[in-house]
């Protein structure tokens, strides 16, 4: 079993959890409530006000995640190397994290621009109307998008890390071991019988000759 790392976790954990569920309350919060303001010039202004104030926040939590999950990445290594299954799962749960980062700084960009555009009139903040600027409309359906595939991703990355945690456990641990060292054994075996049916077809083929 592997020590204890309750620092790192709790960077990953706590970093995750707030990266997640600020994009999800962004998404229905910020720019449900900014869709509620009457006057359609300033809808915008305020969504892009809200957002700009959790950037720092969100920018740290996902920085502390990033970080713990690169400790436990490091930390965790002799595990994977030894527990069938574990590696399987970090390749998902990295590529799940890439695609979120990804993800996460386009939408920065696609709301810079959302920012700069001023207070043209709108429906919502992802929803433009007849008068909205042909430039700033398409921003909008970009952000349309983006707004719920970060809580996809990171919302993945959290069933992905209950996952691997339940490989932690005691009974999941000394099952992955023995699967990880079946296949190891198996591995010589299976060499062993290429080379006993090469040899075989060898000697047939001189015994044709």
């Amino acid at each position: 079993m592997s020590e204890r790392h309750t620092t790192l976790r709790s960077m990953h954990d706590l970093g995750l959890a707030a990266w997640f569920g600020g994009s999800l309350m962004g998404a229905l919060g910020v720019n449900g409530a900014a869709a509620r303001i009457d006057d359609t010039t300033q809808r915008l202004p305020v969504a892009s006000a809200g957002w700009s104030r959790w950037t720092p926040v969100n920018a740290a939590a996902i920085g502390a995640h990033l970080a713990g999950a690169v400790g436990e990445l490091v930390t965790e290594s002799p595990r994977m190397a030894r527990q069938a299954g574990v590696g399987k799962a970090s390749a998902v749960k990295t590529a799940l994290t890439v695609g979120a980062l990804a993800v996460t700084g386009y939408s920065k960009m696609v709301g810079m621009r959302l920012e700069r555009a001023g207070g043209p009139p709108v429906d919502g903040t992802t929803e433009p109307n007849h008068h909205t600027p042909a430039n700033v409309a398409a921003s909008q359906r970009q952000m349309k998008l983006l707004q719920w595939a970060i809580p996809a991703l990171t919302g993945a990355l959290v069933v992905v890390t209950a996952y691997m945690s339940e490989q932690q456990k005691p009974t999941q641990v000394f099952r992955g071991m023995l699967d990880r060292a079946g296949g190891l054994m198996s591995a010589p075996k299976t060499v062993g019988k290429v080379a006993a049916m090469g040899a075989a077809t060898r000697h047939m083929a001189g015994a044709t000759r």
